[in-house]
């Protein structure tokens, strides 16, 4: 007898006839099944004929044990398991798929359409942009053309006068003079007129013709994005203030109130103020990187001249309170960026778990930008005059360098 599975609609009392076995040689021929009424023992035959229906087998078996009944509860479990599977073959599973390639289909035209948007929100911020250059260079150059006309002509009027003076100091004498001065001096009060050459802003290209939040936002995102691995830093660990210990990995600052027994006779070290800097400093291009903030509520980022103060504990030592150093600060609530003592407040909703700085030296300009809303913190132009070094401090916790 080999096991098929259970069958149903047997007649009598039992309310289920449940398949277990296929009966050799059986009345009704090869491949009969052979049921056992729940419950009862009677045994029942379903033909393999058409037409056949279930019908007592020739020789009742005795009444089922109960190992009997729990294998014939098992039987009926698969059977409904078996089922559940092939609905879950045969409709769930197509269903998913064409869910699925409908969902992909909407995302790519998604993708698609936003891109486009971008691309068309880039293009009408570019011509916009050129426009203002192109006015602007127009505007200059008309303003130097009008110089060099004035100019040009108050230079022919002071040679004319010239020429005159030298030309009656030399051909007349003091005879021929007297009645030549009232003249002269009248036609040189015209020479006193003549003012001598200003410098003027409106004979310069002003910059902030092409300044864009929308230009500046996206400059920011795409080099913080594309310049992975360009700007790998590490701490140089004979900068440490004795505050601070660094991990392994030269990535990780944490902070200690308690001052760890270093060499403070190193000259590179920050013997007081919690500061640390790069091992190697920027001196052209465009550098990025990230800096993991979010365990830490007092901290301090930002670049400085290698001459920045580390010796004692003056407000000169602390970053930002000098003119070689310029960083974006956080103490508890309060954000601000700081250079020469001179702070400016940074008003923000959420505290950034993450900051990218950006330096772009060739174009002298610092900026603080928040990955996770795209959000520019702080922007400082400044024309940097030496090379200048990623700079930290910490007061509180660690933070840690992150790849860009």
């Amino acid at each position: 007898m080999r096991g098929t599975g259970a069958l149903r609609g047997a007649p009598g009392r039992c309310e289920a006839l449940v398949g277990c076995g296929t009966v050799q040689g059986s009345p009704v021929g090869m491949g009969a099944l052979c049921g056992v009424v729940k419950g009862t023992g009677q045994v029942w035959l379903w033909g393999g004929c058409r037409g056949s229906g279930p019908r007592p087998a020739p020789h009742p078996s005795p009444r089922c044990s109960v190992p009997q009944n729990k294998l014939v509860e098992r039987c009926e479990r698969i059977q409904l398991q078996s089922a559940a599977i092939a609905r879950h073959v045969d409709e769930v599973l197509p269903a998913k798929d064409q869910g699925v390639q409908s969902a992909a289909s909407a995302a790519r035209e998604l993708v698609v359409q936003r891109l486009l948007l971008v691309g068309k929100a880039c293009e009408n911020e570019e011509q916009r942009l050129l426009e203002r250059v192109h006015t602007e260079e127009e505007r200059a150059h008309q303003s130097i053309l009008t110089q060099q006309v004035h100019w040009t002509e108050a230079l022919h009027k002071l040679g004319a006068l010239r020429t005159y003076l030298v030309d009656m100091i030399t051909n007349l004498d003091d005879q021929g003079l007297k009645p030549q001065v009232l003249f002269s001096f009248a036609r040189t009060e015209v020479a006193e007129g003549i003012l001598e050459p200003q410098e003027s802003l409106k004979l310069n290209f002003n910059q902030s013709c092409v300044q864009s939040p929308l230009l500046h936002r996206l400059w920011a995102c795409a080099v913080l994005c594309c310049l992975t691995g360009q700007c790998l830093i590490h701490i140089d660990e004979k900068t440490l203030s004795p505050h601070l210990s660094l991990s392994e990995d030269k990535r990780t600052l944490t902070f200690s109130p308690k001052k760890a027994k270093v060499d403070s006779g190193c000259p590179e070290r920050f013997d007081h103020w919690p500061n640390a800097l790069a091992t190697a400093p920027f001196h052209s291009g465009v550098c990025a990187w990230k800096v993991s903030v979010e365990q830490s509520c007092a901290y301090k980022l930002g670049v400085c001249y290698s001459s920045v103060p580390r010796k004692g504990s003056a407000n000169e030592g602390r970053l930002g309170f000098n003119a070689a150093s310029w960083v974006f600060s956080r103490y508890d609530k309060e954000f601000r960026f700081l250079h020469a003592g001179q702070p400016q407040p940074v008003e923000l909703i959420k505290a950034p778990a993450e900051i990218g700085v950006l330096l772009d030296f060739s174009g002298g300009e610092l900026l603080f930008y928040d990955p996770d809303s795209c959000t520019i913190l702080f922007s400082h132009h400044q024309a940097f005059l030496e090379p200048v070094f990623p700079v930290f401090a910490v007061a509180h916790q660690s933070i840690s360098l992150g790849r860009v």
